[in-house]
């Protein structure tokens, strides 16, 4: 099937999940309780994409708060900060290395495996990169910044390994400091490298709002089969730079802006798409927002998503693909 639809990770969690995760905070509520909620929140949302019809599915990180933190939580030799400032408003928990990475065992396989068994469609594995990970904590053990993200990337090579195994088939590692420092690019593709070493898992990084010109040169040494990229909060402006520089891998397109409550309107998506196809066939081409929508409301992200849906189905039926 040509066109697929997907997204890219996280939803916003529902009012009774955001209420339950402060209370668990305060040791109000029992994890057990936690967790029913969690899962309540995360069959909402397969359901919900089930039904709008979306291709690949994510479990939309219910059950996670910041992307980086997350995994922090999970891993030896790291421990978490208190809050610091990521852009505007947003704050998250800085990871903070003392000592050896070390995984106690899986970290997300259990959650996948429970929500892929809500769907017959292919649910993404979903992993926060090793040189997001590096560049998103303080480190005050490892030698070197180069140091730090190999050693984060052997740890999420032990995960991705065990979510194929689990039987994930598509895998997604999330970069999106990949262009923070573009003196450090040859780290990122090696750090990415080290991740995806030997799987037969499809892969793809996402990476957003970054310098993608400097950045460029590098979109076909990433070593991963599809790039997910924030299109539409930049105008499409990749787009002459593709005609010259052509990508030789599958691209997951965003035709969604996630930074405003503006919800697009369907002939702007699907002009967007047919953009995008003046330079990718459709088989190479995925359609999804240009990054997480955890900050909407709800139901913003579920008009976004239906808008994106529509569009690409017109857009289907318009040039008979299937």
């Amino acid at each position: 099937m040509s066109l697929l639809t997907t997204s890219v990770g996280s939803f916003p969690k529902p009012g009774y999940l955001t209420k339950a995760r402060a209370q668990h905070s305060r040791d109000e509520i029992p994890d057990e309780a936690l967790r029913a909620l969690e899962e309540q929140a995360t069959k909402e949302w397969i359901a919900f994409q089930e039904d709008l019809g979306i291709d690949i599915l994510v479990d939309g990180e219910q059950y996670r708060g910041d992307m980086a933190t997350y995994f922090a939580e999970n891993l030896e030799g790291c421990e978490v900060s208190g809050l610091v400032r990521s852009y505007g408003n947003r704050y998250y928990k800085k990871p903070v290395v003392t000592g050896e990475l070390r995984r106690e065992g899986p970290i997300t396989v259990d959650w996948w495996r429970w929500a892929q068994g809500l769907t017959t469609r292919p649910l993404k594995g979903m992993l926060t990169g090793p040189y997001t990970m590096m560049d998103w904590s303080f480190n005050e053990h490892y030698a070197s910044r180069e140091d730090l993200a190999l050693a984060f990337a052997k740890v999420l090579h032990q995960e991705a390994k065990d979510l194929e195994a689990a039987g994930a088939r598509v895998i997604q590692i999330d970069e999106p400091a990949l262009s923070t420092r573009t003196d450090e690019l040859d780290l990122v593709v090696k750090a990415l490298g080290a991740v995806t070493r030997g799987l037969s898992a499809k892969t793809i990084t996402h990476t957003c709002y970054g310098d993608y010109d400097r950045v460029f040169p590098y979109f076909n040494k990433l070593p991963v089969d599809q790039i997910d990229l924030e299109m539409s909060n930049s105008g499409l402006d990749l787009l002459d730079r593709f005609r010259r520089d052509p990508l030789k891998k599958e691209i997951a397109f965003g035709v969604i802006d996630v930074h405003t409550h503006v919800v697009e309107t369907e002939p702007q998506v699907r002009e967007r798409i047919e953009r995008a196809l003046e330079f990718f066939a459709p088989d190479k081409l995925y359609v999804d927002p240009d990054c997480g929508l955890k900050t909407r409301t709800v139901e913003e992200a579920k008009e976004k998503l239906r808008v994106m849906v529509n569009a690409t189905r017109a857009v289907r039926e318009a040039r008979g693909l299937r």
